[in-house]
């Protein structure tokens, strides 16, 4: 009852001195923890050189070939030759009786339909009702009134004929009928031409510099690095309070099965981290990531193991979207061993067993 009390007392004492920094309207039995919108960062690849660009001179020696060449020994002469005419066939086609029509009429095309006319059209007429059967008066006129009511109109169906397509006039063509006959004519008519007699020549060997010796320069690129750069997109830092599950603010431990001296997670591991860790996180809370070792082995290893293994943690978290200001991890090595399994004490696999192991919890974020 006295811790009750003091614990009242405490709130009370809270409640009055950090009123700003307390959650508003909070629920009995719940537990809150501070959180700050995160930074929002996006990654940009920029290039980095690490070797200039420069130039080089390359030599090359010249270049002959071996060639042959025809000489000539002996000019081209003349001739002068008589070149008979050509003669050729032409076929002449001629109409004997030219093109014409004839014209065709198409009569004109009806389809039986039905057209409805109105034959009186819509009035109204006054009509008196009868009696009201409750009439007190003398006179029954008194108990009747006088309706104007509406006459519709009449209408009239009766059979029509529609034109479908009128007459009209087709113009059909009448080939006519064509023949021919051939003539000879002449094609070219005689001629004279000259000939040109054919030189005499003769082959000889000889060396030609095809490329004289040269220089060429080279450039030769710079070599740039990709170099990812993180670049702020838009700050954060608003705080605001969570409710939160009260055993998730002690330790809870993450059941991975880590390989013997590693801190690689294997996909049991991620599975885990995935259906276990990943929900809370993406509700925008900070978690604290521990991971301990047994005593077997030096501290200084132990403690490099453990610190190897809570990296790997939140690095695979980064990895899949979470920021890491939500994200706290460090290892303790031996140092906050479960039960007495320190040095110089005899345990079973099962006792060291309790001591290798990887928790969270949710804290504020600072």
């Amino acid at each position: 009852m006295k811790k009750i009390l003091l614990f009242t007392t405490f709130l009370a004492f809270g409640a009055v001195a950090f009123g700003q920094d307390l959650p508003e309207n909070p629920e009995p039995g719940k537990c809150y923890v501070r959180c700050k919108t995160p930074d929002i960062w996006k990654n940009e690849s920029v290039q980095v050189p690490v070797s200039p660009e420069y130039k080089k001179i390359v030599t090359y020696p010249a270049e002959y070939k071996t060639i042959t060449e025809q000489v000539l020994i002996k000019e081209a002469g003349e001739e002068i030759l008589l070149v008979p005419a050509i003669w050729g066939t032409q076929e002449i086609t001629y109409f004997e009786k030219e093109d014409g029509t004839k014209l065709e009429v198409k009569n004109a095309i009806f389809n039986q339909g039905f057209e409805t006319v109105e034959t009186k059209g819509a009035s109204a007429s006054w009509e008196m009702s009868e009696k009201l059967p409750d009439c007190q008066s003398d006179d029954p006129n008194d108990c009747r009134y006088w309706c104007y009511k509406p006459l519709p109109a009449e209408f009239k169906t009766m059979p029509v004929e529609k034109l479908i397509s009128d007459a009209s006039v087709v113009k059909v063509p009448i080939p006519g009928i064509r023949k021919s006959y051939k003539r000879k004519v002449m094609v070219q008519k005689p001629t004279t031409t000259i000939v040109q007699t054919a030189p005499e020549y003769q082959t000889i060997t000889k060396t030609v510099l095809v490329r004289d010796a040269r220089t060429e320069e080279v450039i030769v690129p710079a070599v740039y690095r990709s170099v990812t750069k993180q670049i702020l997109v838009k700050k954060g830092g608003l705080t605001s309070w969570k409710p939160v599950d009260c055993e998730l603010i002690n330790d809870t431990p993450l059941p991975i099965n880590w390989d013997f001296s590693s801190a690689e997670l294997n996909d049991g591991a991620m599975k885990i981290i995935d259906e276990r860790l990943l929900p809370i996180l993406k509700d925008g809370v900070a978690v604290f990531i521990e991971s301990h070792t047994d005593m077997r082995g030096t501290k200084k290893d132990n403690q490099d193991l453990s610190d190897r293994r809570a990296k790997a943690v939140l690095d695979y978290l980064v990895s899949k979207g979470i920021n890491a200001s939500q994200l706290y991890a460090k290892g303790f090595g031996e140092s906050k061993l479960l039960n007495k399994c320190s040095d110089n004490v005899v345990c079973s696999e099962a006792e060291h067993s309790i001591n290798r192991r990887t928790t969270f919890r949710i804290v504020n974020q600072k």
